[in-house]
């Protein structure tokens, strides 16, 4: 299901999940959503990181599908990986990073907690910017050579063999440390500020833009229909 017209990804995220659970569970489980005071809550900052990873995954399976069509010379639109590198650049290596480098690692510093893990995430995000410039580098023209287009495929494997890890990494280990290592107070303000710096970069529905993007480049390789993927067993 692609997004329109969102009043933004909270608003969005819990009007959801709001109309699932009620349909599932009734009031019962409507009311769990809700806080004392009977208001929604928030979107935590590390739920706001999550969901931003989602964009990163379905980049990730583009990548193999474009590096297969280029392993098996099959004619594709070779601009869905200009596209989804470009997306890249700006969401999730301008963005999202940038939240993470300015947010969560000096904190994690601070209190010397996980500094080893931090470090090869930074080491991996600066790793993963220079992949992309020459990913967008080398599909910049149309008459690429035999060795441009296997050094095509060998930039979106090394990409994707190294987020693969990265983003579960922080999605298993970092994100639900960063929880305890801070209080309340500043978790809920920082879940306010991630959302200010998406508007104010990306506009009101920067993420849903973002979500369709993917989705139109998904639908021009012919892999946007999920049911394709289901295994007939």
């Amino acid at each position: 299901m692609e997004i329109h017209n969102s009043t933004g990804r909270r608003t969005f995220v819990k009007q959801s999940l709001i109309a699932t659970l009620s349909g599932i569970a009734g009031v019962g489980l409507l009311n769990g959503c809700q806080d004392k005071e009977g208001e929604e809550k928030e979107v935590s900052p590390p739920e706001d990181l999550m969901q931003e990873h989602g964009v990163l995954k379905r980049i990730l399976l583009i990548y193999d599908n474009c590096r297969m069509h280029l392993m098996n010379k099959e004619n594709f639109p070779v601009d869905a990986i200009t596209k989804s590198a470009n997306i890249i650049r700006a969401f999730v290596e301008d963005y999202h990073e940038k939240q993470e480098e300015d947010y969560l690692f000096p904190r994690f510093k601070k209190a010397n907690q996980l500094t080893d893990l931090v470090d090869v995430l930074y080491q991996q995000h600066q790793a993963g910017r220079s992949v992309t410039d020459e990913i967008i580098q080398v599909t910049s023209h149309t008459n690429r050579t035999a060795q441009e287009n296997q050094r095509l495929i060998e930039l979106l494997l090394t990409f994707n063999t190294m987020y693969a890890p990265h983003e579960a990494r922080e999605d298993t280990v970092l994100f639900p440390a960063f929880r305890k290592l801070v209080s309340k107070h500043e978790y809920d303000s920082l879940g306010e500020e991630f959302e200010n710096n998406e508007h104010k970069k990306f506009g009101e529905d920067g993420f849903e833009t973002m979500v369709n993007r993917v989705a139109a480049i998904e639908k021009s390789l012919g892999i946007y229909d999920l049911s394709q993927f289901t295994p007939k067993i």
